[in-house]
């Protein structure tokens, strides 16, 4: 049985100090839910064995509507390390064909992060 689980809360708080604790303070205000008025899509996972954690979370640069994925690792003794999940770049928009290509890039991040915890539970 794995140790893994999903977890649908808030995301954890850890993501945010261990990613502003790597790249600055002010770094992560697109993991913090409040900062945007609809949903944003999002998939996170705890070990319950070790305390490491996972997570999926949409990610932009200066241009808001273009935007892509990231799988982030906690491991359990701190730092927070960026996988590359590959490609997975979207246009934020009501638009049915960017709402398509945002879920298809979601699902591919999630892809990559279940493949990381299943490398992680054969070792």
């Amino acid at each position: 049985m794995s140790a893994w689980h999903r977890y649908d809360s808030p995301l954890l708080p850890a993501f945010h100090e261990r990613f502003e604790t790597r790249w600055g303070k002010g770094s992560a205000p697109f993991l913090d839910p409040e900062v945007h008025e609809q949903p944003m899509p999002r998939a996170q996972w705890i070990n319950a064995d070790t305390g490491a954690a996972l997570a999926v979370v949409p990610v932009w640069a200066d241009d808001e509507s273009h935007r892509s994925f990231a799988v982030f690792y906690l491991p359990p003794a701190g730092d927070i390390w960026l996988l590359q999940p590959g490609l997975t770049d979207y246009i934020q928009s009501q638009d049915l064909e960017h709402v398509s290509l945002r879920n298809a890039a979601f699902k591919k991040a999630v892809e990559h992060a279940e493949a990381f915890i299943d490398d992680r539970e054969i070792r």
